[in-house]
């Protein structure tokens, strides 16, 4: 059979149902933008004067740049504490953080009331601003992600030697990241700190930066354990658990600095009485704080769990799920409302925006796993199995 005659097979076996749909979901994403842009934003959302930060702003962006933290945690383990050992672990991380991020940023360009003047922070600064700090910090780390991942990228195009190039100036891009990663997650927390009257006092805390940045780092390493046995199941690849078990000894020292800290902090505050008075935001605190960081933080410690690839993954989930509750607890579902409150339901366009740009970033992560050398044990790209996608 001649090569002409295969393409047809390679091009049904790339149309699996998880990519079809994975299209569609994609495809509907842009049509909902397409209304957003000529029909403004009330004709996709149900945002108003009272919940102006809605379901995008908790998901996308609190979630998006938290779970993006796993590129910046892995990289300084690897590069700046010399954890050699991590190395098949850095180019993964690296692509799901740098496409988290352009996720975020796609997002926001639909969520922004103006986004054609978006430019317009890199022109009139405004320093007394978290905001500001944010958008500087994640366009910048952005741009660092993209000459971190750039070297694949440069390799599959066959210019092999500005890839290597770049790859020589890595750890100055290593450290440069690892600032910015601190100051924006850091900040977002500091964004709400100036909320003391809307946000309930079990998440309300002038400590808010420092739990933001503890909690994304953790999240992190939980992003990439998650992301690699996802991804070694999907690309039949031997998944890498004695490697992933050893990461994720860290965790549970991570989340137990976590915990104390808010324990601590409601004791300082003199709130700790809180978690015991009946009510749902308590019911949601103790949902967040039992199924995110104390269930994971066992399961982390135990040799057992570290030791299989199935319960990596599920505690890895906790982890994660922990993570986006907290954010969804501070940036919408424990918020202070007027008594005159209309209420917030997320328009189903909202849903289908985010949905769509998550589609966008898994089909374009399948493709950098399917062409390029993402993967340390990768030779060629025909060798791999994609067919198991």
């Amino acid at each position: 059979m001649t090569p002409s005659m295969r393409i047809p097979s390679t091009k049904i076996a790339y149309l699996t149902p998880g990519r079809i749909v994975l299209w569609g979901l994609l495809l509907l994403g842009l049509v909902t933008a397409g209304i957003r842009y000529t029909q403004g934003m009330g004709a996709i959302s149900n945002l108003n004067n009272v919940y102006s930060f809605g379901l995008w702003i908790s998901l996308d962006l609190l979630c998006g740049v938290a779970l993006a933290a796993g590129a910046f945690t892995t990289c300084a383990a690897v590069y700046v504490l010399g954890k050699k050992e991590f190395q098949p672990l850095v180019k993964p991380a690296v692509l799901t953080g740098f496409l988290g991020y352009l996720a975020v940023v796609l997002a926001l360009l639909v969520d922004l009331g103006r986004p054609e003047r978006i430019w317009h922070m890199l022109i009139y600064w405004n320093p007394h601003s978290p905001l500001f700090e944010i958008g500087l910090c994640v366009m910048t780390y952005t741009t660092v992600l993209f000459f971190e991942f750039s070297p694949m990228f440069f390799e599959w195009m066959g210019w092999h030697k500005v890839g290597h190039i770049i790859h020589k100036f890595v750890l100055p891009f290593v450290i440069l990241g690892t600032v910015l990663s601190t100051l924006h997650q850091s900040s977002l927390g500091t964004l709400f700190v100036m909320m003391s009257d809307k946000i309930d006092p079990l998440w309300h805390t002038p400590f808010l930066p420092l739990f933001f940045f503890v909690s994304a780092a953790t999240a992190g390493l939980a992003m990439v354990v998650f992301e690699a046995t996802i991804s070694a199941r999907a690309y039949g690849r031997e998944p890498e658990t004695h490697l992933l078990g050893k990461l994720a000894k860290a965790i549970p020292w991570m989340l137990g600095i976590y915990l104390t800290l808010k324990v601590a902090e409601l004791l300082w505050a003199g709130e700790f009485s809180l978690i015991f008075q009946p009510g749902k935001f308590t019911g949601f605190w103790w949902v967040e704080v039992l199924g995110g960081v104390i269930i994971p933080m066992i399961l982390f410690s135990l040799k057992s769990i570290r030791r299989k690839q199935s319960s990596l993954f599920f505690a890895s989930l906790l982890v994660i799920l922990g993570l986006m509750f907290n954010r969804f607890n501070v940036g919408l579902l424990t918020w202070k409302r007027p008594a005159w409150d209309p209420g917030y339901t997320p328009h189903w366009m909202e849903f289908a925006l985010s949905i769509g740009v998550i589609a966008g970033v898994i089909l374009v992560y399948d493709f950098v796993a399917r062409n390029m050398k993402l993967f340390e044990e990768d030779h060629a790209p025909e060798e791999r199995g994609a067919h198991h996608a």
